[in-house]
């Protein structure tokens, strides 16, 4: 049995109140999310430059060590990116974006889609890539409580980040239709020049 074993629905803290229906679920492809978040191949090409150095100073006692270490410390970063996204559930629903997150101790952090003002995509590949949510107002998440599922830097502001996702260029589109659904009514019968507007700036260069 796991901490998730009890979850009404997946990802979800409780069942899915009366006219709030799922749109979307997903989680980070690891592999992805270990290049991406946890720097993998920086780290790799670090220690290979040690390796080089080693060599180039004739310790082979250096050379089988920094190895090791490489080795060691790239698998823990693997395997910490692998246990990241098998417990992490990213969900978007008619109302909220939901981040199930927490590898030793689970929490789930609901974002109505009423407070995202906008979405930025660094994509990641063809298809692949993070997706920021930017927050309209105050909010209390802290940067450490979301990581990794922060974006970068934005330390004073946090951003919620989906992570490393497979599809992300389709969940910016679903992402911006959502939050277009639930804008003003004033806004959905403005001109057909201007219905770019009612969707958030931040969105429309995420999916463009």
């Amino acid at each position: 049995m796991t901490e998730y074993d009890d979850e009404p629905v997946r990802g979800l803290p409780g069942e899915l109140p009366e006219g709030e229906t799922l749109l979307w679920q997903g989680s980070p492809e690891w592999r992805l999310l270990a290049r991406s978040a946890f720097f993998t191949r920086i780290v790799g090409l670090y220690f290979a430059v040690l390796v080089a150095l080693a060599i180039y100073n004739g310790s082979t006692s250096g050379v089988i060590a920094t190895i090791i270490a490489g080795a060691v410390g790239i698998g823990l970063l693997m395997l910490y990116a692998w246990a990241v996204a098998r417990t992490t559930v990213y969900t978007l629903t008619s109302r909220r974006v939901v981040l199930r997150v927490g590898v030793a101790l689970n929490m789930c952090i609901n974002l109505p889609l009423a407070k995202i003002g906008g979405a930025n995509l660094r994509p990641l590949g063809p298809v692949e890539g993070d997706l920021a949510l930017q927050l309209i107002g105050p909010h209390k998440l802290g940067y450490l409580v979301l990581w990794p599922h922060a974006r970068p830097w934005k330390l004073g502001n946090p951003q919620p980040m989906l992570r490393a996702l497979p599809d992300a260029a389709v969940v910016g589109e679903r992402l911006a239709r959502a939050v277009a659904a639930i804008a003003p009514v004033d806004r959905a019968a403005e001109a057909p020049s201007k219905s770019a507007e009612t969707m958030p700036a931040g969105l429309q260069g995420a999916i463009a």
